[in-house]
């Protein structure tokens, strides 16, 4: 046990309920530091917590690279803002995209093919379609759920930056299980065993499909899309967006905008992020798989945004559309929209430090581990990995702090490599669950900022359906524990099973309300230029 015990919980739910409760994310995640600054010193514990927020930064290279990359992005947004490109996408695709159920659709897909990093896929995908869900009159608050809830979870299961990560933990949880070296599997084959177990992601896709292709909603997030489908406001009226390009920048002054304004830096994004990946994996003599699982997605990222900005730079000086001055102007001003992101960013780390000191993740684990009957442990660990990432905002610190403990207990009540590779997909799919449900998750903060959405807002109304989502997967692990039937089987009783509760609940929840379970799908619904 930890030494701080049940007080380690105290910061991580400090910050996230004061954060549901005020709408006020930075004051809430810097009260939670604070809280555990006075919990570890005992004390007034402010140096503590100023130390835990600078060390978010200067202790942590991803850290920085993230923050880099992010202002990056923004100095990328305000260029392609300025230069039109933006106006000229949402032109081009008002044209083609006339219904709310094909700005979804595209949005879905969008986000399905960005599968190489979770940070890029909520870039791309949220600023090509913020302008145009806002003509439609889509909430800021859907279109965060869309983006969100497709980065992540299709991350997990493709080759992208995060199975290098997902390998090293799961040959860590090898190593502390104590397994001769010869019954050690490979740790990609376990990681391909374990996907139709991370039943969290898996049916958190199908999730966004069905919400689309319904256009039903229910909780918070059916009073949203009322509310911008009927006034036309994308967000709530006393709302924070995480970024407004158009209220910190202004209209761009160009006329006859160009759809080379917007593609040109998006498509340079991407070959410069994934070249650089390649490169900064590769090695004389390497495979393919070697080379995507060594690389180094940091710095890819930096070099792809840095890339991104370059191109503007030529495009506008080419065009006759920006001076340099004006482009550097615009730059500074790109990383001003940013600022808010990178601030809740830096303190959701700082929550991070602080758990880490107190052993907030250790403690959680370990009463868990105190959970024995085998066929309870996959949801067992789903909902541990959960609760973790829920507290500490962070997927791959769950990941870290789970799997270790997780195949250990695996291996040491069944002797199964299969029980090994459900509990390693049910902290990857409690990780991701958790993550989509704290307001103190750098992918949910980044969601919120690329779709110009309120972080809390986005929190509230994805959090019914990760919790319904999270619910379908809990009771396939549950069934698989006890039948072992396999999960290629349950999976699609599970999409079933969401598409009934999809469509029951927005039932209910609109006959509570006094409403539609949707909004018009028409291509003649008012939109918010009308």
């Amino acid at each position: 046990m930890a030494e701080f015990g049940a007080l380690s919980l105290v910061p991580p739910l400090l910050a996230i309920g004061l954060a549901i409760v005020t709408r006020k994310a930075v004051l809430s995640l810097f009260l939670g530091v604070w809280s555990g600054g006075i919990i570890f010193t005992g004390g007034l514990g402010l140096r503590q917590t100023f130390e835990w927020i600078a060390a978010a930064i200067g202790d942590s290279t991803f850290h920085a690279q993230i923050i880099i990359f992010t202002l990056l992005l923004g100095s990328a947004v305000a260029m392609i803002w300025r230069l039109g490109g933006s106006h000229a996408v949402r032109n081009w695709a008002i044209e083609r995209l006339d219904t709310r159920r094909k700005v979804g659709g595209a949005t879905w897909l969008l986000g399905l093919l960005l599968f190489f990093d979770d940070y890029a896929n909520t870039a791309v995908v949220g600023s090509t379609m913020r302008d145009v869900s806002d003509h439609l009159r889509i909430s800021r608050e859907k279109l965060a759920y869309l983006v969100d809830s497709t980065a992540a979870p299709v991350a997990t299961l493709a080759v992208s930056s995060w199975v290098a990560f997902q390998l090293s933990m799961i040959e860590s949880g090898y190593e502390a299980a104590s397994i001769a070296a010869s019954e050690v599997p490979n740790a990609f084959a376990v990681f391909l065993e374990s996907i139709p177990y991370n039943t969290y992601a898996i049916l958190a896709i199908v999730m966004v499909g069905i919400v689309v292709v319904s256009g039903r909603d229910y909780g918070e997030m059916l009073a949203a899309e009322h509310r911008a489908a009927g006034t036309g406001r994308v967000t709530r009226e006393d709302a924070r967006p995480m970024q407004d390009v158009a209220a910190e920048l202004g209209d761009p002054s160009v006329d006859n905008p160009r759809l080379l304004a917007f593609f040109l830096p998006i498509g340079v994004l991407v070959v410069a992020t994934l070249g650089t990946a390649l490169w900064t994996g590769y090695e004389p003599g390497a495979s393919l798989y070697d080379t995507v699982i060594g690389a180094d997605y940091a710095v890819a990222l930096i070099f792809g945004s840095f890339a991104m900005v370059v191109s503007t730079y030529i495009f506008g000086y080419i065009t006759d559309r920006l001076t340099l001055g004006e482009s550097v102007d615009t730059t500074i001003d790109g990383f001003g929209i940013m600022l808010t992101a990178v601030t809740i960013l830096v303190l959701a780390w700082s929550i991070g430090n602080v758990v880490e000191a107190l052993g907030t993740g250790e403690y959680v684990g370990g009463v868990a581990g105190e959970v024995l009957d085998p066929a309870l442990l996959p949801v067992v660990v789903l909902f541990t990995a959960a609760f973790v990432a829920f507290s500490t905002g962070s997927s791959w610190g769950t990941m870290a702090i789970v799997t270790p403990i997780a195949v250990p207990v695996a291996w040491e009540l069944t002797g199964d490599h299969t029980m090994v590779s459900a509990l390693v997909g049910s902290v990857f799919s409690g990780a991701i669950f958790g993550d989509h449900a704290s307001p103190i998750s750098d992918t949910t903060v980044l969601s919120a900022t690329f779709t110009g959405a309120d972080l809390v807002d986005h929190v509230r109304t994805q959090l019914y359906y990760a919790v319904t989502v999270a619910l379908v997967a809990a009771a396939l692990l549950v069934v698989w524990g006890y039948t072992r039937v396999t999960p290629l089987l349950l999976l699609p009783v599970g999409a079933v099973a969401l598409v009934g509760l999809v469509y029951g609940l927005s039932a209910l929840d609109a006959r509570r309300r006094g409403v539609d379970p949707g909004v018009p799908n028409e291509s003649d619904a008012t939109t918010a230029d009308d």
